[in-house]
């Protein structure tokens, strides 16, 4: 049975220390926080003033309750102080030899059954045991930011670390209405080995001028869901941090996925830090500041000038869920649309997908009747492609095999009239092999629609090294008329979205592999630890194994990246045919 432990001492009162200090206080455990002299010792209390005032100010706390809290920490500049803890969590910045003197000093002090705990995101748990001659009772407790509102905490257990130590630290974690989740002692952890990667991707993605960093963060908060974009995340975390961690995780693992991104080591360098130096991958109204003011790199605003290839009648050639919700999204933009579907049936078909999408619309109060029928008023079906002669813009949504496809862009070559642009869907295939299928390759251009398309706002515009720049400007321009955020784009595999989501996803399913934390564990990790909507495994089971194989094969191929090798297991799973939802099992059993 687990000990319940009662006064806690936190080493450190930065945000981070700060924050768990106010966390334990918050549920009646009497908190020593401590730190190396009074000017310190006073931030440390302002940072916990600040965050207590907000929460009362929010209705959260009462006055009463935050006085409370106060009553019940000590604050102290000396580690004596903290002789008479249960346990200690220490919380100074990311430097193994400080970290080390301190668990030393502890060590000496602290009574001979108080546990240990560091909060360390990257560095080595086992290292900072021995400083001490307890390594036994010394684990990691790793809480995210901000303490009192994040759920998730893992809890670190070395190769020595004694069982009941763990039950005690777990068991305290859930007295503090969090989720722990246990995890062995390697570089990163669970949640940092799966999100820095993902983040030092996006960074290279701005480095090598691939895309703006607005454009990346949209792509992923739009495309994804998440809470932030990459960029904006890093400076939130800090870009000394995040390059430590990184930094750590590479020597340990040698993955190059994990090697920190050139410019990051610059910014560091040249004190680009993030928000708290008040400019990072943005610039911020000031230092600590959530405000994003305009800088060098911020687009300027678009000119009210007409595109030079104005798009008045759009043809959409598909008659599956994509086509039919872009029919959709340009008939209700006002732009009048020409479907072709193969025979009159599917031509039907569509015709009637639209009617109850439309009206399922007028019945969520999200479009008046008038709009429904001069959206259908504006749609045109036809079997015959000849009929897209007319067409300014034509958008192939069909089936994604490149031959098809292809085939397709040769005949849009006869049929279309000059000037006329050419889009394709394609979530993964190379633009250029479209737009050579024709003898007009700069009118040819990427238009990559999110599933629902009427309901994601993202679309990413995808130019070829042939596409004329008025070409992404006038298929842009239709997305902002239609409602859309475009993000602009070069043609190369998984473009922005895809390209930063599928490697994290891989790694996810090589760290199951690798026995390291279970399906429900790592989920957990990315869902409350990092607020994404969707923990992993729980993506992958939606979006299709197959599906998932299939874009990581391609980005495999195309950038010959040893940690874009899709995961064995994943490639078990699709040939034993789990794939997921649609058969009932993948990652998780949805039969029962």
């Amino acid at each position: 049975m687990a000990r319940e432990l009662t006064t806690v001492g936190v080493v450190g009162l930065g945000t981070m220390g700060a924050g768990i200090a106010e966390v334990f206080a918050r549920h009646g455990l009497t908190v020593v926080g401590v730190e190396r002299d009074e000017q310190a010792v006073e931030r440390g209390r302002g940072h916990i003033q600040h965050s207590t005032d907000r929460a009362v100010k929010r209705g959260k706390l009462s006055v009463e309750d935050q006085q409370a809290l106060f009553d019940r920490v000590t604050f102290a500049t000396e580690l004596e102080a903290l002789a008479g803890c249960d346990l200690v969590i220490e919380a100074v910045i990311e430097r193994l030899e400080l970290k080390r003197e301190i668990f030393s000093a502890l060590d000496k002090v602290v009574r001979e059954d108080a546990i240990l705990a560091t909060n360390t995101s990257s560095l080595s748990v086992t290292e900072i045991s021995v400083a001490t001659e307890r390594p036994r009772r010394v684990v990691g407790m790793h809480f995210f930011n901000p303490a009192p509102v994040q759920e998730f905490v893992e809890v670190i257990k070395t190769v020595v670390t004694e069982p009941d130590v763990v039950e005690d630290v777990l068991a305290l974690a859930r007295r503090l209405d969090k989720v722990p989740v246990v995890a062995a002692d390697r570089a990163g952890f669970i949640a940092n080995a799966l999100l820095f990667g993902y983040l030092n991707h996006a960074v290279s993605m701005v480095e090598s001028r691939y895309a703006t960093r607005e454009d990346v963060d949209a792509a992923m908060r739009l495309g994804c869901g998440y809470p932030m974009g990459p960029l904006a995340l890093l400076d939130l975390i800090g870009l000394d941090t995040a390059y430590e961690i990184l930094d750590t995780m590479y020597k340990q693992g040698r993955n190059r996925l994990h090697a920190p991104a050139p410019i990051l080591k610059q910014m560091v360098t040249a004190g680009l830090l993030g928000r708290k130096t008040g400019r990072g991958f943005y610039t911020y109204e000031a230092p600590d500041s959530p405000v994003v003011v305009d800088d060098d790199l911020t687009p300027k605003p678009a000119d009210d000038q007409a595109p030079v290839r104005p798009v008045k009648q759009v043809g959409v050639v598909g008659s599956g869920t994509m086509a039919v919700g872009i029919i959709e999204v340009c008939a209700k933009a006002g732009y009048d649309v020409l479907y072709v579907a193969r025979g009159t049936e599917k031509v039907d078909r569509v015709r009637a997908a639209l009617e109850r999408s439309l009206e399922k619309g007028v019945q969520r109060g999200k479009l008046s009747s008038e709009e429904r029928d001069a959206a259908l008023a504006r749609i045109i079906g036809t079997a015959k492609l000849d009929d897209l002669a007319t067409a300014d813009l034509v958008v192939e949504a069909v089936v994604e095999e490149l031959s098809v496809k292809q085939a397709l862009f040769e005949t849009f070559d006869e049929i279309c009239k000059p000037g006329a642009i050419l889009a394709t869907t394609t979530s993964s295939l190379p633009v250029i092999d479209l737009a050579m299928a024709t003898k007009r390759p700069a009118d040819v251009v990427g238009l990559h629609f999110f599933n629902p398309a009427p309901v994601m706002k993202l679309v990413e515009v995808v130019s070829t090294v042939s596409t004329a720049p008025e070409v992404a400007d006038a298929v842009a321009a239709l997305a902002v008329a239609a409602g859309k955020h475009p993000v602009r784009c070069g043609d190369r595999a998984g473009f922005i979205v895809n390209a930063l989501l599928f490697p994290y996803l891989n790694d996810a399913v090589r760290m199951l592999e690798a026995h390291y934390a279970g399906v429900d564990d790592i989920d957990a990790a990315m869902k409350l630890g990092c607020r994404l909507p969707m923990g992993p495994f729980e993506l992958l089971d939606v979006v299709g194994l197959d599906v998932s194989l299939a874009i990581q094969r391609t980005l495999y191929l195309e950038f010959r990246e040893p940690g874009f090798a899709p995961a064995p297991l994943l490639e078990h799973l699709v040939t034993a045919g789990y794939l997921g939802r649609k058969t009932g099992r993948g990652f998780r059993d949805y039969t029962s």
